[in-house]
């Protein structure tokens, strides 16, 4: 074992990671970063191409650094993925990419971290792998038995292998919406999107991200939920005779509800069901060979389903056994001590995320280094106590 006490460990070299990481170095702090991928920012890289911020530049910066000039209002995925590495090089940040850790356990005055390429230790940790680590798919019945096209929205690029095609969108958040639109401005033949829940929508604009998160920051659940519908029945009218009426719950409940973020579209995307060159349908209940059951009985047979069903955190294998994640695979408690030692940045969903991560990183950062300058060896490192889980 790598037996480094005084190094801290970041878990993961996407924008939480990075932060963290640079925040850490900007203290003093000795730093590593270990990565499962061969680059930065793995899971920007791997998804869909047309994919864009949700967040407006200005509030999606990483401590320190700003997006090159010229970089539009919603940067791409590509730019994203430069912006991440730029930041690394220019924090000169190391790395140790291709290494997947496996385990994280108290030892001695520290943690042990056992990874793929051999056991490491230090006095902190701090994991950042990601809030959408682990695609899932729903175990529908039927599935396996499909013959047509099954793929999860991480898997899908473009519209180019789709064209002429019959496809079914399931699931209505923003990616599932803005992959249904690039399909129909793609040439697929038809495009359907499969909602068991309506969404909160949101527009996309440029000081979208502030005013939600002040929003969800400042005001009570409930007054927060009514100007949230206010401003959404203002920019979209009424959208029933569409397939998309206001959800009950509103946009502030469910997020802290269930963590879910509002889907966050353009207003295109909202033209495109208007006039019908996207179409609403009711959920998925089962598959079969040809085709597809919808909740309200009715059978459609698409050549493709790509199911925008969202992601795990993926934390159980890492740290499940240390009492520190809730009902949902979420961290208990986010950037303070999970465990003595222990940390996790870039959990919490909210509207402006990288802006959040931003600040997150700081916090992290800030509290390892007055926690080393007040001790002069590591601390005894114990699991942390199970905690009500989440929604309990």
């Amino acid at each position: 074992m790598d037996s480094q006490y005084g190094k801290t460990v970041v878990i993961g070299a996407g924008p939480a990671g990075l932060a963290t990481a640079a925040q850490l170095r900007e203290r003093g702090v000795p730093v590593t970063v270990i990565e499962r991928a061969g680059a930065v920012g793995a899971s920007w890289r791997g998804r869909y191409d047309r994919l864009r911020l949700n967040s407006s530049r200005p509030f999606a910066k990483l401590p320190g650094a700003r997006y090159p000039a010229g970089t539009p209002m919603f940067p791409s995925r590509d730019q994203v993925v430069a912006y991440l590495e730029d930041y690394a090089r220019d924090n000169g940040l190391e790395i140790r990419f291709r290494t997947r850790v496996e385990r994280v356990d108290p030892h001695g005055g520290g943690w042990s971290i056992q990874t793929s390429t051999g056991d490491l230790a230090a006095d902190h940790v701090v994991v950042a792998t990601g809030y959408e680590h682990t695609f899932w798919v729903p175990g529908w019945p039927g599935r396996d038995r499909f013959e047509g096209r099954l793929i999860h929205s991480a898997e899908y690029r473009n519209a180019e292998e789709f064209r002429g095609a019959d496809a079914l969108v399931v699931g209505s958040g923003s990616s599932g919406m803005e992959i249904a639109y690039d399909l129909a401005e793609g040439g697929a033949e038809r495009v359907r999107v499969a909602i068991r829940t309506p969404p909160n929508i949101i527009v996309r604009e440029p000081l979208g991200p502030l005013l939600a998160r002040l929003v969800v920051k400042l005001l009570p659940t409930a007054r927060a939920d009514r100007l949230m519908s206010a401003v959404r029945r203002k920019k979209l009218g009424d959208l029933s005779a569409f397939g998309l009426p206001e959800p009950e719950e509103g946009v502030v409940s469910r997020l802290k509800r269930l963590g879910v973020a509002p889907a966050i579209l353009d207003h295109e995307v909202i033209d495109a069901v208007k006039d019908g060159r996207i179409e609403i349908v009711a959920a998925v209940e089962s598959l079969d060979e040809g085709g597809v059951r919808l909740a309200d009985g009715t059978r459609i047979e698409p050549d493709a389903v790509i199911a925008a069903t969202g992601y795990r955190r993926g934390l159980e294998p890492m740290v499940g056994h240390l009492g520190v994640l809730g009902r949902h695979g979420a961290p208990v408690t986010t950037v303070s001590e999970a465990a003595p030692g222990l940390r996790f940045v870039g959990y919490v969903p909210t509207p402006g995320f990288i802006g959040q991560i931003a600040k997150e990183a700081r916090t992290a950062a800030r509290e390892i280094a007055a926690a080393k300058r007040g001790r002069s060896s590591p601390r005894r490192a114990a699991p942390a106590r199970p905690r009500a889980a989440e929604g309990a």
